[in-house]
């Protein structure tokens, strides 16, 4: 009967033990997260990645463009993730134009919004996926 109690209790202390496991490999742990400057590999990338994709999901007949970098951060586990702070302004160039776009003039034309992008990113391997965004009037 002590062997059976043996048995069972190891086998609970396994069972314990791979739950622990299990549950500590759902957990986000960043290793590093730090400020980081514009100028940083896989930035310019990055914010070529979250313009196309913003400007693709509005729904406003015009694209947008940065204005400034108001601040970026980089966080870093078994993948990168940048917390962005942008400003974007309306371009005269409509959806299907690209290039050469300048600002949009005058009290309604003059659009300008302050977004947060969480990004999630695998430079390496060109991957980028929208974690989270949020956009204000600015």
């Amino acid at each position: 009967m002590a062997r059976a109690w043996q048995a069972l209790r190891l086998l609970l202390a396994m069972l314990a033990a791979l739950v622990a496991i299990t549950n500590e490999g759902r957990k986000k742990t960043f290793l590093k997260v730090e400020e980081i400057p514009m100028t940083e590999p896989y930035v310019e990338d990055t914010i070529q990645f979250l313009i196309s994709y913003f400007n693709q999901e509005n729904k406003d007949a015009y694209n947008f463009r940065v204005i400034r970098i108001l601040n970026i951060k980089r966080l870093i586990s078994d993948h990168m993730e940048y917390h962005m702070n942008i400003e974007m302004r309306r371009t005269t160039c409509q959806k299907s134009e690209t290039k050469n776009c300048k600002f949009q003039e005058g009290e309604k034309g003059n659009k300008q919004i302050k977004c947060f992008f969480s990004v999630f990113v695998i430079p390496w391997f060109g991957k980028y996926k929208i974690l989270s965004r949020n956009c204000t009037d600015a």
